[in-house]
């Protein structure tokens, strides 16, 4: 699936960011790469319960944030990079353009 870019679909990967269980996981695959890790070794490094570790990455991956791949009876989660950088290039494309202000009359 790709990543499609809406201010809808940046304030809900920014609102699945905002919590800190799923930052960790997410930054713990950012630090991993493009290989991903599978679900026992995101358990191992943040010691998170599996119940609750699966409901943290069903919501990053609803969120279009994580990628998911089945290799043999193994899944593989890693941050979607294009996603990643759309939001961040979203954040700043009017960065320094100025704003209007209203002037005090007075």
């Amino acid at each position: 699936m790709t990543f499609v870019l809406t201010s809808d679909s940046a304030a809900k990967a920014l609102a699945a960011l905002g919590h800190e269980a799923r930052l960790s996981v997410y930054r713990l695959m950012v630090r991993a790469g493009h290989d991903g890790l599978n679900i026992s070794d995101i358990q191992e490094q943040l010691d998170i319960p599996a119940s609750t570790l699966a409901h943290h990455l069903r919501a990053l991956v609803q969120a279009g944030l994580v990628l998911q791949e089945k290799r043999g009876r193994e899944i593989f989660n890693r941050p979607d990079f294009d996603a990643m950088d759309q939001i961040a290039k979203f954040l700043m494309e009017e960065c320094c353009q100025g704003v209007t202000r209203k002037t005090d009359a007075a």
